[in-house]
């Protein structure tokens, strides 16, 4: 089994979408990180893979997520303290630990890709049965998935986060592994007011 690994902010204004707010607003920017938020979790219970899990920032208990439903039969976890690198490293340290199975594997994935759909979670997943990484690379140059056998914190260690040479750098590291990689479609993040145009309409007629 695959556990599906999905980060996410608090949808709340001002703090999350910050890039989208001179074109939304600080309210539109929350809502539409509501609508991906829930869209993604909605996706990843339905590719029927494994557990999934929700891991939060700040932690569930705070204040930041009143009001936010989210699905029972998702795991609710916390970011904790670091930068990125630090919190996904951390995350996957957790899931490879033994409770989980020693031979669990994993996609980290955001909220932000729309396109990120079923089918390629599925079709993730059935690769890194084969693989030892697979990879959704972004337009933008990081990546919107990132599946992995083992925890590898040489992948997110020292990274230029935010920066348009994340993936190019992690695959760059896992050649330096040896590690075997499936290398999916290149997809769009929804960061900044010119990716509004590769929102679906059932999104924007959310928020």
């Amino acid at each position: 089994m695959t556990r599906i690994v999905i980060f996410a902010k608090a949808p709340q204004p001002g703090s999350v979408k910050t890039r989208l707010i001179p074109a939304l607003g600080a309210g539109g920017a929350a809502a539409l990180a509501r609508s991906l938020l829930a869209l993604t979790v909605q996706r990843a219970l339905a590719a029927g893979v494994g557990e999934v899990e929700l891991c939060m920032s700040p932690a569930a208990n705070d204040p930041a997520w009143q009001g936010v439903a989210i699905d029972s039969a998702v795991q609710q976890t916390a970011q904790g303290s670091g930068d990125l690198g630090a919190r996904m490293a951390r995350a996957a340290k957790r899931v490879t630990e033994p409770n989980h199975g020693a031979d669990t594997a994993f996609l980290l994935i955001g909220t932000d890709c729309p396109a990120l759909t079923t089918t390629l979670l599925q079709q993730a997943a059935q690769q890194l049965e084969t693989h030892d990484a697979v990879m959704l690379p972004a337009h933008d140059g990081g990546y919107v998935l990132l599946g992995l056998k083992l925890t590898c914190p040489e992948l997110f260690e020292q990274m230029p986060w935010s920066t348009a040479v994340v993936a190019a750098e992690t695959l760059r590291r896992m050649a330096a592994l040896e590690l075997r990689v499936w290398l999916g479609p290149t997809l769009h993040d929804i960061d900044e007011p010119a990716d509004l145009q590769h929102l679906p309409d059932l999104i924007f007629d959310s928020f």
